[in-house]
């Protein structure tokens, strides 16, 4: 008895499989997606904003104060000097991305660099590196940059230098304890056998299988320096008036929050903006590796 093989089915199975898969990566991909999406637009709004307000965040309308949003001329209203809120929110996530992403990325280099030099090469240079990463855990943390921000004065730049001499510790940490264990394994005894040198090893054997866990911290830290930026600037440690800064917008809207509730809220939902989107991309991306292993 014999079978009938039909192409047509065979192909017409293929494509549905095909589909399925696509569908099945495109589901454990969509919280990255909207991450990303999220980021995007508020990184495309602060950069294009001379292209989506005619206003400056730092000019004065004494005649229109504290006028609610949906106004004629103001978005989102003014603030209690007639400054368009809609225009110091744009301008404003130059200042607050630029925390997230300059502070983050200096303290993700510099931190997974100790942190690799220390659990690869271990004794004593992994013994002076961690009791100098444990010195700074001794002290809480938004307490020490308040404290270093304050010796330093208020400032954007003096905010930076407190977030970098800080938070790299958390970086070396969790570089260090994957370096310890990578060391050990099988591709990395080979290169070592056969003869490459200590950079070579630890840059192109080790790094790129510990470097994914350092990504995905960095997507919530990123979170956290926000956070940092925002509350430094409410406390007036941060940007200096008129910058503006959606922390110090916050503090400013303080006082009117019963009568002019948009002057802090809209600045703070920008805020929850971005912290979503930094949180689903480290989830989408730890999804993502995760599907790959």
């Amino acid at each position: 008895m014999s079978t009938t093989i039909n192409p047509g089915a065979l192909l017409l199975e293929h494509f549905e499989t095909r589909s399925r898969r696509r569908r099945g990566r495109l589901s454990r991909n969509a919280t990255l997606i909207v991450g990303c999406t999220l980021l995007g637009l508020v990184i495309v709004a602060s950069l294009a904003a001379p292209l989506l307000t005619n206003y400056s965040p730092e000019t004065l309308d004494p005649l229109r104060p504290l006028a609610p949003p949906l106004s004629s001329g103001h978005l989102l209203g003014t603030d209690e000097f007639g400054r368009d809120i809609f225009a110091r929110i744009l301008y404003g996530g130059r200042i607050d991305l630029l925390v997230a992403f300059g502070a983050t990325g200096v303290t993700l280099v510099v931190g997974t660099a100790i942190g690799l030099v220390s659990g690869y090469f271990g004794g004593w240079v992994d013994a002076v590196i961690m009791r100098i990463v444990d010195l700074f855990f001794a002290f809480p943390f938004f307490v020490l940059v308040i404290a270093i921000v304050a010796m330093l004065g208020p400032s954007i730049f003096n905010m930076f230098i407190a977030i970098w001499l800080t938070s790299w510790i958390s970086y070396a940490r969790i570089t260090r304890g994957h370096t310890v264990v990578a060391k050990g394994r099988e591709y990395v005894l080979a290169a070592k056998a056969l003869g490459y040198r200590h950079s070579r090893v630890m840059l192109r054997h080790i790094l790129p299988n510990v470097v994914s866990f350092v990504l995905i911290f960095a997507m919530v830290d990123a979170v956290g320096n926000v956070l940092l930026g925002a509350a430094l600037g409410f406390l007036g440690l941060g940007a200096k008036p008129p910058s503006p800064e959606w922390g110090a917008m916050i503090s400013d809207g303080q006082n009117y929050i019963l009568s002019s509730w948009w002057l802090s809220t809209l600045p703070g939902i920008a805020i929850v903006i971005v912290g979503v989107g930094f949180s689903l991309l480290g989830d989408g991306l730890a999804d993502l590796l995760r599907a790959d292993d």
